[in-house]
């Protein structure tokens, strides 16, 4: 149908967009996005697709509005407390643009419904504190060729890509195995910069008005890493692993493109890549090693490679001796003047950025690639408490 005469006014600015114009804003209108999560990532990206007019949204929480949610949660408000965050968001959302239709689900997912929420949507947008759900989510995106916009904030930190669909990796292929029981502290643990989540969804819903408009070069392929700190992004190659098992060559998924896109975007630039963990932390001995671990072996004289991939103002404030600072971002760049035989051992902050950048050492050669789990921040809490905390 023909956009009203109030539809012509609401969405004028987007109509006047290269790109975008009627076409696209139909295509906005007719989407289907599935949000999982309404609190940090899900306040801005719900707020800003319903104001672009995504004309049907399913939001899934499980969740109430508490005090503490409204540093960051900007979707709720004081008059909102103890209610379902579901319902508070589809509130909000009725007053900002009420042609939206939202279906509010307060639960969580599940591995067992996550292929069947997903069934009828365009893409889905990651708003979750978890790794069950992100692999959840993730594992079913990818055998339905839907896209999966991926997101996550701790601390100053954030991520964002656009994983699934089409040929761009799924959210196994970035990090195969989740890190062990207790090794990534939660927000609540870790605290996290009010606004970033802000910034970060808000670049989630930017990757998914993209899809569904086809306009632009999205993030399929790409990760993006937000250093709100220094305010500096940089961005890390994802290629997807014919041996997943989630969406490798020997998987059963769909093909084809992406259904909200019409095409897919890669680089050419290599770089890098909360907390209910799947896995049994000893089963992934050749990807991870605990602080302790790493202490007895130094102690006993031995001697891995040790590279620690954080920002220079992270290295300044503690570093472990005899470690060699690379910044992610410069990776690539000096990755050849490290021996690809020799054991190396990675580490960050929390030991995310790093377990990015040892996958991508893995797939560049190097044969004998851990990653620090926690990270430094680890390494002070179990091995060290003189090494300092930030």
């Amino acid at each position: 149908m023909p956009l009203s005469p109030a539809a012509l006014e609401r969405y004028a600015r987007h109509l006047t967009l290269p790109g975008v114009g009627i076409a696209g804003q139909e295509r906005l209108l007719a989407a289907r996005v599935l949000v999982v999560g309404a609190g940090g990532l899900g306040s801005p990206v719900l707020l800003y697709l319903a104001a672009a007019g995504v004309g049907h949204l399913t939001v899934v929480d499980d969740d109430v509005v508490a005090l503490s949610n409204l540093q960051r949660q900007v979707i709720h408000d004081a008059g909102a407390l103890g209610t379902a965050k579901v319902q508070s968001a589809t509130d909000r959302i009725a007053r900002l643009n009420p042609d939206v239709r939202v279906r509010a689900l307060a639960r969580r997912v599940s591995a067992a419904d996550a292929t069947r929420l997903i069934e009828g949507h365009d893409l889905v947008v990651d708003g979750t504190d978890n790794f069950p759900t992100r692999y959840a989510l993730s594992d079913a995106c990818a055998a339905a060729g839907v896209p999966y916009v991926y997101g996550s904030v701790q601390g100053f930190e954030g991520q964002v890509a656009v994983l699934c669909g089409g040929r761009a990796p799924c959210y196994r292929c970035v990090f195969p195995e989740a890190p062990p029981a207790g090794s990534v502290p939660s927000c609540g643990e870790s605290g996290v910069f009010g606004v970033l989540p802000g910034l970060v969804g808000t670049m989630q819903a930017t990757e998914a008005l993209k899809l569904i408009t086809g306009v632009g070069r999205t993030l399929a392929g790409r990760l993006l890493v937000v250093d709100a700190l220094r305010m500096r992004f940089h961005e890390v190659e994802l290629v997807r692993d014919p041996a997943c098992t989630a969406c490798g060559d020997g998987a059963a998924r769909a093909t084809g493109e992406p259904r909200a896109a019409a095409h897919e975007h890669r680089t050419d630039e290599p770089g890098e890549g909360g907390n209910d963990p799947m896995t049994d932390p000893t089963s992934t001995p050749h990807r991870d090693i605990l602080p302790a671990e790493l202490a007895a072996r130094l102690t006993a004289g031995e001697r891995p490679v040790i590279v620690d991939v954080r920002e220079p103002m992270e290295w300044r404030i503690a570093h472990l001796a005899g470690s060699r600072h690379v910044p992610l971002a410069r990776l690539p760049e000096e990755a050849p003047a490290l021996d690809p035989d020799a054991e190396t051992v990675v580490l960050c902050h929390h030991g995310v950025r790093s377990a990015a950048a040892a996958e991508w050492l893995r797939r560049s050669g190097f044969r004998d690639v851990r990653n620090l789990v926690g990270g430094i921040d680890r390494w002070s809490t179990d091995v060290d408490p003189a090494v300092a905390r930030y």
